[in-house]
């Protein structure tokens, strides 16, 4: 297992991290158990959930499986959802914030979390309070490091400038959604936290298991798949040359000895940007199928056309843009200047 630092702050993270939404949703307390400790052991030390997932079960089974191994993990669980009925009972605002990292402890039975998210964007509170909170979280040690996740670009620069002109801490991460048919991100956000020096934590890898291996182009449900369910719900986000994308991963795969979901994982794991990826599982098959994801590389002729048939469309401004640099060493030469 490899292990990167998280941004530009000190911690260090496992370049798999085990995403825990299927805990009490599909997989139950005992497999829990086995997957958290399987994961501890194949050198994961990286563990994500959010107080919404399955009712909040996720966090409590997560919490127990850990229980007796608390400083091997960095512990990272989200907050925005709505957690009850009430008109405060969701949102970034300083009383839904104060309220859920108190109950997340306690589903956890733990003292504090090692990374605090913002799930989803508020529009209806100010980001200084939401930053101004959970900067008191970290004062109070209830809280390490704070981060967010599926903000836009200039949110998110917005926010770190706010910490950054009031002394607040600042978000060390960005969580977003990133995979061989879900890459938007590449246009705005990696270069935004590239230049901020956030860690790119990225879900969704094999796009709700569209990538796994289990479909074929052209399928989007699968019987006994979550996707049968109604709740594979990153496939509305696919871009349009998804099918095409799936059938060379599934070629690629098979020449490389590999399952399709080892290889997509694999792929995800060697952008220059990303910091750690979340492997949702089931079962614990499942897991043992992500774990051989780690531990080799990509040819490079593999990388290549994986990353060609998948690229997404250029986009205005980019799409006028992209020759500037090369536009300009041009002109200069003509002149003769840098002879």
């Amino acid at each position: 297992m490899t292990y990167q630092q998280l941004g530009t702050c000190g911690l260090k993270v496992s370049e798999l991290c085990l995403g825990t939404m299927t805990f009490g949703h599909g997989t139950d307390e005992g497999e829990a158990n086995e997957m958290v400790s399987r994961a501890l052991d194949a050198g994961i030390n990286f563990f994500d959930t959010a107080n919404s997932y399955a009712d909040a079960q996720s966090e409590v089974f997560l919490g127990k499986a850990l229980k007796n191994r608390r400083r091997e993990a960095v512990v990272a669980t989200k907050f925005y959802n709505p957690m009850g009925r009430g008109p405060n009972d969701s949102g970034m605002s300083r009383y839904h914030i104060m309220n859920a990292i108190e109950d997340s402890l306690t589903r956890l039975g733990m003292d504090h979390v090692d990374v605090y998210y913002i799930h989803h964007v508020d529009q209806q509170t100010p980001i200084e309070e939401m930053l101004r909170a959970l900067d008191d979280l970290v004062r109070q040690g209830k809280v390490r490091y704070i981060a967010c996740s599926n903000y836009e670009a200039w949110r998110l620069m917005e926010a770190l400038w706010i910490s950054r002109a009031n002394g607040l801490s600042r978000f060390v991460c960005y969580q977003p959604q990133y995979s061989l048919v879900v890459r938007d991100i590449e246009r705005d956000l990696i270069p935004a936290c590239r230049h901020a020096g956030l860690g790119i934590v990225t879900w969704s890898p094999l796009a709700g298991g569209f990538l796994s291996g289990k479909y074929r182009p052209g399928e989007r449900t699968r019987p006994g798949a979550r996707s049968e369910a109604g709740w594979a719900y990153p496939r509305d986000y696919f871009a349009g040359n998804a099918d095409e994308t799936l059938r060379t991963l599934l070629e690629v795969a098979a020449r490389l000895n590999r399952t399709p979901a080892q290889t997509a994982i694999r792929w995800v794991l060697e952008q220059e940007a990303v910091t750690s990826v979340i492997i949702g599982a089931r079962t614990l098959e499942h897991l043992e199928n992500n774990l051989g994801s780690t531990g080799w590389t990509l040819p490079a002729e593999a990388a290549a056309e994986l990353s060609e048939v998948s690229a997404p469309r250029i986009a205005y401004p980019e799409s006028m843009e992209w020759p500037r640099d090369a536009t300009r060493l041009s002109a200069i030469r003509s002149n003769g200047a840098g002879a």
